[in-house]
């Protein structure tokens, strides 16, 4: 995880520090993801997340992300919804609880509100 100052950065070009997921979410591929926490004062964390390409599985917590770059889709497992296609300019919301599978097709990295 990266901390970041306290004056503002340029999210887009911010170098994050990848780390490999677990073996037993990984569907596919070699995916690595980082994050870096802008806030995490108050009962909410903003931060940016980045997932290389590849196929993983994940459980969510109540989240609301903006796409800045890369492309994925997100299958919806439990509860199935259709599957939904993000690239820049995507805005999602999830719940906690969701299980997803994500397939990353360009390293997509978004700023999240959990």
């Amino acid at each position: 995880m990266t901390a970041l100052p306290a004056a503002g950065t340029a999210v887009v070009d911010l170098v994050l520090a990848h780390e490999p997921l677990p073996a037993d979410e990984v569907m596919s591929g070699a995916p690595t993801t980082a994050i870096a926490v802008l806030d995490d004062t108050g009962d909410r964390e903003i931060g940016i997340w980045e997932m290389t390409p590849g196929t993983a599985r994940d459980t969510e917590v109540d989240e609301l992300f903006i796409v800045l770059s890369g492309r994925a889709i997100v299958v919806f497992e439990d509860p199935w919804l259709p599957d939904l296609e993000v690239g820049p300019g995507s805005v999602v919301r999830l719940a906690e609880g969701m299980r997803t599978t994500w397939t990353v097709t360009e390293t997509l990295r978004k700023v999240y509100i959990a």
